[in-house]
């Protein structure tokens, strides 16, 4: 493979739902530009792009892969991407180093929610996007329909470059109105005629011409100008003013392939050669600091890794951008994440499973290495002297979350190493070893996300896992103030143990003041506070801690032990044993011996009086809620409505968003936790969601009341 210039790069994502035909798309480049010399399928489980064994398990991708290829004087760098919501990581990772977008339309089906989410993601990342019309000879395909359902959805920038003469077992044409010409081919694909428009077709296809040539000339003040004067453009103008189009977002290109016969396959190539822009016209990455980094091959290299796998018969692979300079063989970097130097040992041109040693690659190009010392996914590799460090890819928040350990206990630890590694590969995975719930936690963008992780787990490292319903992290708290007092006394032959403490408790909010005088009983406290101490909980919300304290009842140097105790019982609440939070503890009594007194008496006196003062204090269980927001078809609304309303849903708003319904709600995380496979059989697969943290609100009684028993029951359980 030759050096390519960054002016004859070209990166590109290629988006879609699940079953649009991506991988079979990237099979058909990859013959017609000479990489394979046969083409694989999805079915027969012998795709270049589909080579993990979990994606030959389960027939659809899982993971995001690198496809280049040579065509008429330029690089064609691929990200093909997984279509499943599930691996959503794989969108989001390719959109961070690629310049623009392919989706791809499966025209049986339309404009699907996923080509809906993929767009929104564009959009996000201000990236070009051309739309790729696929399986126009299905007998269900409806080309009229998918255009027609594209510009209700994305408006009026959706420009036709190609349409086919016909849909169906009979396709095997396309009309061109950017060359007004007429593509055919025989059964067999590949090389098409190309030959004059026939008479049937030419007033729709002027027509088309006609449109293209004024979307083209809207973006270039001389072309608009010509444009006027004329009346129309030469080939090479309209592909100018489509490329300005396509770099501004106001241009959406519309074009046709079926991608299993191998027909306009390379007359998509060629306009992706020609047209879409190179790294060197497209936005620059920007470090941390908010400093843009041309893609200069003379300026000092650096390297930014935005994916790591472990390969079959290969080991550790590290993706990477070459974000300036020219990368070579042998060149020994700076690993400015972790303070630590790499040796780029190998360089690689990557098509899926084909890898080929390239001497080096040029600013804007995308390559791998092997065996990496000390790399990971989102790390900056430089030369000496230069200090970028580019931003860690931020992904969607997970959706799915399961309690994972190994069947047999022995392993792990062995399955804790697994996991972050696996991590690494897919950084949607994310593990948490939860202190609190005693649980390790995998979070997940869905089911078939988790299991997919399972199946690797147990097929390639030969560990069997199991996956429970974690239990939700509930918090403690009070709705009024309570007192109480607790004496810890205790003698067994020399030094004894006392400790008296009187406190009260109340629910605490930002900003409150504190009474001077409380009443309980029908007595009267009154209160002179001597010192406030404001601790921020590691689990959310406060607890502050007040000394009133008069006449020396408790010595100073015994408070923190006091508060220690007090502390004890905010991490293991009297309820259930969840995190306690939004309490203000006021001391304001207590006695002391001269000898027995200790740090250990009072922290036992404290805690003990806390937690009799918390379960008078109108104790409750507060809730994690999530904001959820739908997006779901307008025949699907009902249903999704009715069973949001079983989850204890409050539905915030709703309003209609390209072509799908948008639902907005509030939910409790405990009815959340299978949600990602109800949706999907009530929607047909036709509906996704997200789901971010919104707030801890309060139990409903009966739910409560049956959470108190289970706890009562299970401490039972464990006596």
């Amino acid at each position: 493979m030759k050096v390519y210039q960054s002016n004859e790069i070209k990166n590109i994502s290629l988006l879609g739902s699940s079953g649009a035909g991506k991988t079979t798309l990237i099979e058909a480049m990859l013959f017609e530009s000479g990489v394979i010399k046969r083409r694989g399928t999805v079915a027969a489980k012998n795709t270049v792009s589909d080579y993990f064994p979990v994606e030959k398990e389960y027939g659809y991708s899982v993971f995001s892969t690198v496809a280049q290829v040579e065509w008429l004087g330029k690089k064609l760098n691929f990200i093909d991407c997984p279509g499943a919501d599930d691996f959503i990581g794989g969108v989001v990772t390719s959109l961070n180093v690629t310049d623009t977008a392919l989706i791809l339309l499966n025209t049986q089906n339309g404009v699907e929610v996923g080509t809906s989410n993929h767009f929104r993601y564009t959009e996000k990342f201000n990236k070009p996007v051309i739309f790729v019309t696929n399986q126009l000879d299905h007998e269900k395909a409806d080309f009229d329909r998918t255009v027609e359902q594209l510009r209700e959805n994305f408006g009026s920038k959706v420009v036709q470059i190609q349409y086919p003469v016909s849909t169906g077992a009979g396709f095997n044409a396309v009309v061109d109105v950017l060359k007004m010409k007429l593509y055919k081919w025989k059964p067999e694909g590949g090389v098409p005629e190309v030959l004059e428009i026939p008479d049937s077709e030419i007033n729709k296809a002027q027509e088309l011409h006609n449109a293209l040539v004024e979307a083209a000339a809207e973006h270039d003040e001389s072309l608009m100008e010509k444009f006027f004067e004329e009346g129309s453009l030469t080939e090479d103008e309209m592909r100018q003013g489509i490329r300005k189009g396509l770099l501004h977002r106001d241009m959406f290109p519309v074009f046709c392939v079926c991608a299993e016969k191998d027909m306009c396959v390379r007359r998509l190539m060629e306009f992706l050669g020609n047209v879409v822009p190179s790294v060197e016209v497209t936005e620059k990455p920007k470090t941390k600091q908010g400093a843009e980094v041309a893609p200069d091959p003379k300026a000092a290299t650096s390297l930014y890794v935005f994916k790591t796998s472990v390969e079959p018969h290969l080991g550790e692979v590290s993706y990477f951008k070459v974000i300036s300079g020219t990368l070579r063989e042998g060149d020994d970097l700076q690993n400015i994440n972790r303070n630590s130097k790499e040796r780029i040992s190998q360089i690689f041109a990557v098509a899926g499973q084909i890898r080929n040693k390239v001497e080096e690659l040029v600013a804007g190009d995308i390559g791998a290495t092997v065996k990496l010392k000390d790399t990971r996914t989102g790390n900056t590799l430089n030369a000496k002297g230069v200090d970028y460090d580019f931003a860690d890819i931020k992904y969607p928040e997970p959706k799915y979350r399961r309690a994972i350990s190994a069947v047999n206990e022995s392993e792990d630890e062995k399955l804790s190493e697994i996991l972050t590694r696996m991590h690494e590969e897919d950084p949607t995975w994310i593990i948490e070893q939860s202190k609190e719930l005693k649980q390790t936690i995998l979070y997940g963008q869905g089911e078939f996300h988790l299991r997919t992780l399972k199946w690797r787990v147990e097929n390639n490292d030969k560990i069997q896992i199991d996956y429970k319903e974690p239990k939700i992290p509930y918090r403690e708290t009070i709705t009024r103030a309570a007192r109480a007092d607790y004496r810890h006394k205790k003698q067994s032959g020399g030094a004894g143990q006392f400790g008296e403490v009187h406190l009260i408790i109340e629910p605490y909010t930002e900003g409150m003041p504190i009474p001077q005088t409380y009443k309980f009983g029908g007595q009267e406290f009154k209160i002179t506070p001597r010192d406030t101490q404001e601790i921020s909980l590691d689990w959310g919300g406060k607890l502050v801690f007040i000394n009133s304290i008069v006449g020396g009842a408790i010595d100073a140097r015994f408070l923190p032990a006091i508060l220690k105790g007090l502390m004890d019982r905010m991490e293991q609440g009297p309820l259930t044993g969840s995190y306690a939070r939004d309490v203000r503890v006021i001391v304001y009594d207590g006695k002391m011996h001269p000898v027995d007194s200790n740090e250990i008496s009072f922290r036992l006196a404290g805690r003990n009086a806390f937690s009799q003062a918390f379960k008078e204090a109108g104790a409750k269980l507060l809730e994690p809620v999530y904001d959820v927001e739908i997006l779901a078809p307008s025949d699907r609304l009902g249903d999704v409505m009715s069973d949001m309303q079983t989850r204890r849903a409050i539905i915030m708003g709703m309003s209609s968003e390209k072509g799908f319904e948008k639902l907005q709600a509030k939910v409790p995380l405990k009815e959340l936790g299978s949600y990602s496979t109800a949706l999907s059989s009530l929607s047909g697969g036709r509906a996704s969601f997200t789901m971010k943290f919104a707030s801890y609100e309060l139990v409903p009684s009966d739910i409560q009341d049956k959470l108190l028993k289970e706890y009562e029951a299970n401490k039972k359980d464990e006596e």
